[in-house]
């Protein structure tokens, strides 16, 4: 009769091995994507405050969309996290997390149509009062 334990325990081995591996990847990545995110942001930020400084009327406008960016990142480390989440408590705290950036990213998307809106609206007044200086 052929004995199939040290088979089995093999097997069992090089799963957890594979699963230990693919746990520090994708730990590996997941700090990789936050630490993206916080380059864009403290670049955003830096940049923003310098168009601030020099009362550019799209200062919030290009702050939204570094924003939008590093969440992106952001939410993609925390998608790529779910790959080796283990029990449920670790699901509810990541599907929590992702629906908060979620949410944020859509209100910031929403703020940049808006402001966007707003920017074209105030460039089309400005060319309307140009055209009605320039005419006799």
């Amino acid at each position: 009769m052929i004995n199939y334990l040290p088979i089995m325990l093999n097997i069992r081995h090089i799963n957890e091995m594979m699963h230990e591996t693919l746990a520090g990847l994708v730990n590996l990545f997941v700090i990789l994507l936050e630490f993206m995110g916080l380059i864009v942001i403290a670049y955003t930020g830096r940049k923003a405050f310098i168009e601030w400084i020099k009362h550019d009327r799209q200062t919030r406008l290009h702050l939204a969309e570094g924003l939008a960016m590093a969440l992106e990142f952001k939410l993609g480390g925390e998608i790529l996290r779910t790959v080796v989440v283990r029990d449920m408590a670790e699901i509810v705290q990541v599907g929590a997390i992702i629906l908060l950036r979620a949410a944020l990213t859509f209100l910031i998307h929403w703020e940049i149509k808006n402001e966007a809106a707003e920017i074209e609206k105030e460039h089309s007044k400005t060319k309307i009062a140009e055209k009605s200086e320039k005419q006799p």
